[in-house]
């Protein structure tokens, strides 16, 4: 297993991608992102079947950066997928959405997410916001042990 620290995006909004991409080299934050674009996607490259079958690259990512509202499997539904295995149980999971709902943070939180946090909407704000996430869950914050 590899020892580099990585980000899994999982963000199906063009827009939203490249500029957390962009923000996050912004930041000095060199490190593999690499991006899928719906749940299902997301869970066939943590276990690497379907189109990630063989996949190159650390075995799981250091953070996954997972918006809700996503084509073919939510969210929150991946969400439940890796904390019910133990392979993936413990991989912090850092819910980056648009949504400002309440049960939208409950039901997050109640499914194992460890940080909730919505994008703002203004430019400046939401490069301050994604910037701050990679450099602390990168840099900052020392995960399990794997």
């Amino acid at each position: 297993m590899s020892s580099t620290k990585t980000i899994l995006l999982v963000e199906d909004n063009t827009q939203d991608e490249i500029l957390t991409l962009r923000t996050l080299r912004k930041a000095n934050i060199a490190n593999r992102i690499d991006v899928v674009r719906d749940g299902q996607q997301a869970l066939d490259y943590l276990f690497k079947q379907g189109e990630f079958v063989g996949r190159e690259g650390p075995d799981l990512p250091t953070v996954i950066l997972l918006d809700i509202s996503l084509p073919r499997l939510s969210g929150l539904e991946v969400l439940k997928r890796l904390r019910a295995n133990p392979l993936t149980a413990l991989v912090p999971v850092v819910i980056l959405t648009s949504s400002d709902e309440q049960r939208d943070r409950l039901s997050s939180f109640q499914n194992g997410a460890n940080s909730f946090v919505r994008k703002p909407v203004d430019f400046n704000d939401f490069a301050e916001t994604v910037a701050r996430l990679g450099v602390y869950w990168l840099a900052t914050n020392e995960g399990p042990p794997r």
